[in-house]
């Protein structure tokens, strides 16, 4: 495609989704599923403007997904304005951790005796498919900070936990698939401390550095009237530094990055003490907005409205460039779809792995049975299974990671699909028997 062609396409597309956002509240369809309708039709078999290969892209690819990735789970952690040691935390853990860990062992063992894979693939692929998407899923997670109605911040902690954890699975599955190619190449078998101190570090490293951060412009601004500069500049500065040093540390980079963004809110929340952030903001002036900016009773709130504003606009643009990737995938790899082990992967994951994952790993839990059933089903697949399919087509074995593109393309293709039909009727039946209850 020239660079003519996209610059209209992509003006095109943004301004019609923002004419038509509204529409598309009131209809049981996602924007995701728009973009990835466009993408397909952009792509080989159709209009042939569009042309993404997965294989020897994959390098370029894995980083745009990632600086999508990146930008969604610190906008995520802004969204969770709750204590981290309030016990509504338990679901997100229980969902982002032992339901993903569950449903890798459920879709390896499928992927071996259903499929018909070697180990090594099988892992892989299951590393690619548990986590759940912290992008796509906008009707279904947590719509404003403060927010914390049971099923939406479940599968909203649940998307900004498991992105990351699902690292050492992937990590897993491509030295398995190495030894099954070279069976002299030894495994190491130290996963399990590298993942403990990689979500532990990680964790820990996003959260000091949000806190600090946070705390030094708070300072800077009411105490000396410094650090005015745009919050963009804060938000996209601390995504950053959370990722490097994360990556200095060889902690796991997602996970860090969700932290800074709890951490960011969390000393908002301290601050603004039991107002909400509508009313620790107050009313502002917009032609001097460094007096709220300097303002010590609303600076921390306002500014972190203002960068989980910046960060929320930034994400839906990431949705956009994603979803038109997969769209033109979806073009290339179509007719590799319509197999058998597309539908057995298909009915195993969204019927059988994701509900009895979820069920195990609730049992005992205050959820109600009506939000277990909605947390089961709307286990939504998309841009972290992109970005993990994409770290395998660099850095696994090109006869194992590449079998495997029809199918993650096929299970995002679903996912986008009958999640976002779904979606808004499921989600205002559920809204309707909240407030009866």
């Amino acid at each position: 495609m020239t660079e003519t062609l996209w610059f209209l396409v992509v003006g095109g597309v943004l301004i019609l989704m923002g004419l038509a956002s509204s529409t598309f509240k009131r209809l049981p369809i996602s924007t995701a599923m728009c973009y990835l309708a466009i993408g397909f039709a952009l792509g080989p078999g159709a209009a042939n403007l569009l042309h993404i290969d997965l294989v020897s892209d994959a390098s370029l690819l894995r980083r745009i997904t990632e600086v999508a990735m990146l930008v969604s789970l610190f906008a995520i952690g802004l969204r969770l304005r709750v204590p981290p040691t309030d016990r509504i935390w338990i679901l997100p853990v229980r969902l982002g951790l032992i339901a993903m860990i569950l449903t890798v062992v459920l879709l390896t063992l499928l992927g071996v005796y259903g499929l018909g894979l070697a180990w090594g693939p099988s892992i892989l692929l299951s590393a690619m498919l548990a986590p759940t998407d912290p992008v796509l899923a906008h009707d279904v997670q947590v719509e404003t900070p403060g927010d914390i109605d049971l099923l939406r911040f479940s599968l909203t902690g649940e998307g900004g936990l498991n992105d990351g954890i699902a690292l050492p699975f992937a990590l897993l599955g491509i030295a398995v698939c190495r030894y099954e190619a070279s069976p002299g190449e030894a495994l190491r078998w130290t996963f399990a401390a590298q993942a403990t101190w990689g979500i532990a570090g990680a964790l820990a490293t996003g959260w000091l550095l949000g806190e600090l951060s946070v705390r030094l412009v708070a300072y800077l601004r009411t105490r000396h009237g410094e650090a005015l500069g745009p919050e963009g500049f804060f938000a996209l500065g601390l995504i950053a530094l959370s990722y490097g040093v994360a990556e200095l540390l060889h902690t796991y980079a997602f996970l860090a990055v969700f932290a800074a963004g709890l951490a960011t809110r969390r000393v908002e929340q301290k601050k603004s003490g039991d107002k909400s952030v509508g009313e620790a903001v107050g009313k502002v002036d917009t032609d001097d907005l460094g007096a709220t900016a300097a303002d010590p009773d609303r600076a921390h709130a306002f500014m972190a409205e203002r960068v989980h504003g910046f960060t929320i606009e930034l994400e839906r643009i990431a949705e956009v460039a994603i979803m038109l990737m997969v769209g033109a995938a979806l073009a290339t790899f179509w007719r590799d779809l319509l197999t058998w082990r597309v539908a057995a992967l298909l009915i195993g994951l969204f019927f059988i792995a994701r509900p009895l994952a979820v069920e195990t790993s609730l049992i005992g839990s205050c959820a109600a049975s009506g939000q277990r059933r909605l947390m089961s089903w709307f286990g939504i697949r998309g841009v972290g299974s992109f970005y993990y399919l994409l770290y395998a087509l660099e850095h696994a074995p090109h006869d194992a990671a590449e079998p495997l593109v029809p199918l993650v393309i096929a299970t995002i293709t679903a996912s986008v699909i009958i999640h976002g039909i779904t979606a808004t009727p499921l989600m205002k039946r559920y809204q309707r028997t909240t407030a009866q209850g």
